[in-house]
């Protein structure tokens, strides 16, 4: 992956409409199937198309997502896509202004409350999962290390890395098996 295949967002506007919970919806499904229209999207999400066309403009007024005319079979339909499958934000690059950090601070807090939400979530269903889902496919790790500002950021590089090797590499046609899964990694200074 490239650094041109990753969308940094940089402003406010963007940050918030990412931090959004339908919004981000929308994105991570655009990210695993592909281009959609609203209607698909309403099917999947259970909510009212129009509802849907709102947040695919804001994402779009963003910078997030685009439309792409070409998939369309008549003038009605309209099909969207992610600008990029790779969305990432440093809170540092909005340090300049007290407001932009506070949509950065809510942004971090929010974000954060979704990826435990995926963990929660599983953990409600991984009963109800056949064994080999329940056995060993998911994982919870954790340490302690003494690092540098330098090795810290190192070490964020080579966790994005790891992950977007794995998210990026091309499925097999093996006809095994696969499911969406969910990754997160954070890192952060903290005191036992």
């Amino acid at each position: 992956m490239t650094d041109t295949d990753v969308k940094q967002i940089r402003d406010t506007r963007a940050l918030a409409a990412l931090t959004h919970p339908l919004r981000r919806q929308l994105m991570d499904l655009m990210k695993l199937n592909g281009a959609a229209t609203a209607s698909a999207l309403s099917q999947t999400t259970g909510q009212a198309v129009g509802n849907i066309s709102h947040h695919l403009r804001v994402l779009a007024d963003a910078g997030l997502v685009e439309e792409v005319p070409e998939l369309a079979r008549d003038r009605r339909e309209r099909w969207w896509q992610l600008v990029s499958s790779v969305v990432r934000w440093a809170h540092n690059d909005f340090e300049h202004d007290p407001a932009a950090e506070a949509v950065a601070d809510s942004a971090a807090r929010l974000l954060l409350d979704r990826h435990m939400h995926f963990v929660r979530a599983w953990l409600m269903e991984r009963e109800s999962e056949g064994p080999d889902w329940r056995s060993g496919c998911s994982v919870s790790t954790e340490t302690w290390m003494h690092l540098t500002p330098d090795e810290a950021r190192r070490l964020a590089e080579e966790l994005t890395t790891l992950l977007d090797r794995w998210a990026s590499r091309p499925i097999p046609d093996d006809g095994k098996q696969r499911r969406p899964v969910f990754a997160f990694a954070h890192a952060v200074p903290a005191k036992p």
